[in-house]
């Protein structure tokens, strides 16, 4: 699978080139998002008539198994592939054969990336917010145990009155509070799906797809222009 990019070079870029241009060293643990979002694509690209329910069903197929092979650690990934994007594309090639290439249709790797990082940072969220749940049940179990329990209370660095170990405790409680309050409060800006926004300002036609059923639709007319026409659910 040739690049997207250096059609009219006369010869291929030198390897420390793509070393340095690829991105893969750290999109990587972006796969199972881009294979989400790549689903939710082709699904629409479908409902739009623009690929056959036959071709549809052979890339999903072939992203489910990538899928399955990326959470078992079995993908190998190359930097001549640049980016997760390229890599998976050419690694669904090698699956599925050359219909793999018309899952890039009517879509940029702007757009794509974009996604991408939406459905990460909702993963990531929403891991640091059971994370931030499970330090409070700790400590909510601890200071019940510790009613009693009598400790020196501080107050610039130095002892001062003395306070229930529970009431210490419960302060870390209610910082957690606010800092899982904040997390939460990000959710609804994250929640929104930019695919469907081409390289910058959108298409024409009616070419999105709704990644999950809790997306929203982004106002935003450049990078994410978009308006929900096809749902489907993560793999």
């Amino acid at each position: 699978m040739s690049k997207l990019w250096g059609g009219r070079f006369e010869q291929t870029a030198s390897e420390w080139v793509d070393e340095f241009g690829a991105s893969i060293h750290f999109d990587a643990q972006l796969v199972l998002e881009d294979i989400e979002g790549s689903i939710a694509h082709v699904t629409m690209l479908g409902e739009q008539h623009i690929l056959t329910a036959d071709e549809v069903a052979q890339i999903v197929a072939g992203l489910k198994t990538l899928a399955k092979k990326a959470q078992a650690d079995e993908l190998t990934f190359n930097v001549f592939h640049e980016d997760i994007h390229m890599n998976l594309e050419a690694l669904l090639h090698e699956e599925i054969g050359p219909v793999a290439g018309k899952m890039h249709t009517a879509r940029s790797r702007n757009d794509q990336v974009a996604t991408d990082m939406h459905l990460y940072l909702k993963r990531r969220v929403l891991e640091t917010i059971d994370g931030i749940e499970a330090v409070q049940t700790a400590l909510y179990d601890h200071a019940a145990q510790n009613v009693e329990s009598i400790m020196p209370g501080y107050t610039h660095l130095q002892r001062a009155q003395p306070v229930s170990l529970a009431h210490h405790l419960l302060a870390y409680f209610w910082m957690l509070e606010r800092d899982k309050e904040r997390f939460s409060d990000s959710l609804k800006r994250i929640d929104m799906s930019p695919l469907g926004a081409g390289h910058s300002r959108g298409r024409r036609s009616r070419l999105t797809a709704t990644v999950r059923p809790s997306c929203s639709a982004s106002p935003k007319s450049i990078r994410t222009a978009w308006t929900p026409s096809a749902t489907v659910t993560s793999f």
